[in-house]
């Protein structure tokens, strides 16, 4: 008689479980996927009722998904438009989540690291001016190095992409040329090169072929030992991609209330040039109150406990005004 009732209540509490357990469903960005990832993961294991399945399916595919109500929340490396807002009747929060740095990694024989790029020299690349490593506009701030007489192959995103639109948007600022050949916006269409989906896919392409250059976000780069240049910024000193350069464009950015900042040329002396926040897109107001509460702990947990990973995978730990901003907009969640 007492197995039986112990065999009852432990059904009945696995039934409760069953019960209380919830899913969310979220996409978009591939540039934060892999924290993004390992937050689930880690969240997961302290509050096993609560599951989050992201998929890293691009920005732009992310926000479509969101918009449509597929997913319960969304990231994008670029804040919502007001047009794209309106789609959704207002009913979105955009809270900076991570930070990062885009990078221009590159595939030349012989050249394991060292490389410097002037504002002329990597606007010329991704134009499809400059046609070759040993052009002379690249070996002039490159004393020492030998740079092959090899073909330049750019790598770009196929895919809709918030690291595409926060990359042209820097080369747009930088280069009134580039503004009026490729503009900017997640989608473009290249003069030059090939294209990967996913900043994955980048790097696949970037690491096969000899001679590529492409743009990927730093963490990518960096696990997989992909080697990046130096980039000129508008000071014009040549910076090396890293968490504490990124880290010093953020320092000086002051978020406005509605959390959208966008940093497209860095006036700081020992600034990365190409930095950005980066987005996960919740609801205002949620029909499942169980939904609500459980985004409101996964987000709360990325703020918080998840902060800490973030340079581990290549990301900047978000200044702690920033993070009190954001938890003050996601404390609205209903």
């Amino acid at each position: 008689m007492t197995r039986n009732i112990l065999l009852a209540t432990l059904l009945a509490a696995s039934v409760f479980q069953a019960k209380a357990a919830t899913a969310l469903n979220a996409s978009g960005a591939t540039f934060p996927a892999p924290l993004y990832l390992r937050w689930a993961s880690d969240f997961n294991k302290a509050n096993p009722a609560i599951t989050v399945n992201y998929q890293g399916v691009g920005s732009g595919a992310g926000v479509k998904q969101f918009s449509d109500g597929i997913t319960d929340f969304a990231a994008s490396d670029v804040a919502m438009s007001d047009a794209e807002i309106a789609k959704v009747n207002g009913n979105v929060l955009m809270l900076p989540a991570t930070a990062g740095t885009i990078v221009l990694a590159y595939n030349i024989p012989g050249v394991q690291a060292g490389l410097k790029l002037s504002r002329n020299a990597y606007i010329g690349i991704l134009l499809g001016t400059i046609k070759s490593w040993s052009d002379p506009i690249i070996a002039k701030e490159n004393a020492g190095i030998t740079l092959p007489n090899l073909p330049v192959t750019v790598v770009a995103r196929s895919d809709g992409s918030g690291t595409t639109a926060v990359f042209t948007a820097h080369l747009d600022a930088v280069s009134p040329d580039f503004a009026s050949k490729v503009g900017s916006g997640k989608s473009v269409t290249w003069p030059v090169g090939v294209a990967g989906k996913g900043n994955d896919g980048v790097t696949a392409l970037i690491k096969q072929t000899p001679g590529a250059i492409g743009y990927v976000e730093f963490g990518y780069a960096e696990n997989n030992k992909l080697t990046m240049a130096a980039l000129q910024n508008k000071a014009g000193n040549f910076i090396t991609p890293s968490i504490e350069s990124g880290a010093a464009t953020l320092a000086s950015v002051t978020l406005p209330e509605n959390l959208r900042a966008f940093i497209t040329d860095p006036e700081g002396a020992n600034d990365y040039p190409i930095a950005t926040f980066t987005w996960l897109l919740v609801k205002k107001t949620y029909t499942d109150a169980a939904k609500a509460a459980a985004v409101k702990a996964f987000v709360t947990y990325g703020l918080t406990t998840g902060q800490a990973v973030a340079p581990e995978l290549g990301y900047i730990t978000l200044p702690a005004n920033v993070v009190t901003k954001v938890q003050a907009a996601l404390a609205t969640v209903k």
